[in-house]
């Protein structure tokens, strides 16, 4: 009898290759990585609707109240554009109140509604376990330092990226 699929044999079960030497040691790949897998673990254990970009909006809104829209931008470090749009998501949610600013009529100060408030503490709880979990196999008088590593690394790749050449 036949291998086929539709004559009762089992489909073939797909092998992925290991992934190749040149990208297990390029340091975007290992980001872009760590990346997709912190986008899966927030999705499922975290909110599937609130971003992690939202949170951090609602968590600056909630340490700076008042502060406009692109100062707190830079704060979560992300554009201004990004910015604009989180912010009406969680603006039209009723997450965040946006009005202008007493020195320029043009600039939106954030603050955070009552439901906002609400929110932000449900999904810390969730978000502290999820870091908990994620650290787990670091050991606990070195997570600080993982995660100052972390963000210096950020800083350092914004930096490249602000670069008119290599």
């Amino acid at each position: 009898m036949g291998g086929s699929a539709k004559h009762g044999a089992r489909p073939r079960r797909r092998v992925s290759p290991p992934v190749p030497p040149d990208l297990a040691t390029a340091p975007g790949y290992g980001a872009r990585r760590m990346y997709q897998a912190y986008l899966a673990a927030w999705n499922r254990h975290v909110d599937p609707v609130l971003t992690g970009p939202q949170f951090a909006v609602l968590s600056a809104v909630r340490a700076y109240p008042g502060h406009d829209q692109t100062s707190l931008a830079n704060a979560v470090a992300l554009d201004t554009s990004t910015m604009a749009d989180v912010c009406r998501r969680l603006e039209k949610r009723g997450l965040i109140a946006r009005g202008p600013a007493p020195h320029d009529a043009r600039a939106k100060v954030l603050t955070l509604t009552d439901e906002g408030a609400e929110a932000f503490r449900e999904v810390t709880h969730r978000t502290r376990r999820l870091d908990e979990v994620l650290l787990a196999h670091c050991p606990p008088g070195r997570r600080e330092e993982v995660a100052e590593l972390l963000n210096d690394l950020g800083q350092l790749w914004e930096a490249v990226a602000e670069q008119p050449e290599l």
